[in-house]
């Protein structure tokens, strides 16, 4: 029996409950809406599925969604009456996964068609 695009990117991130399920469903449909909309078509071939799914698994952990609150890298610590200071985790500059699309665009464009 073959696993669901959603079973696949809960196998690649760990989850073992189904908690989540409504996050990772967002998450496949978010990539799916990206690619669709960059690619310039209505589905996602066959070739780009796994690209999709790593796409997923980036987009999951920098932005962090079902956490309440998500917590940037340390940006600064001070000894001194210590002092810790950490950077917006959605900021692209502060947090380059959040531009994870950049890093997928070579494999993408092979797909890519003409919009006019």
């Amino acid at each position: 029996m073959a696993m669901t695009r959603a079973e696949k990117l809960k196998a690649l991130l760990g989850i073992t409950t189904g908690d989540k399920d409504f996050i990772i469903q967002f998450i496949l449909d978010k990539v799916s809406d990206m690619v669709c909309n960059y690619c310039n078509i209505q589905e996602i071939p066959q070739g780009l599925e796994n690209v999709t799914l790593n796409m997923a698994v980036d987009l999951y952990r920098a932005e962090g969604l079902g956490q309440e609150q998500l917590q940037g890298a340390v940006k600064s610590v001070t000894e001194g009456d210590v002092s810790v200071s950490f950077s917006s985790a959605s900021s692209i500059s502060e947090n380059p996964g959040m531009a994870f699309l950049k890093n997928y665009t070579k494999q993408l464009d092979q797909y890519r068609k003409v919009g006019w």
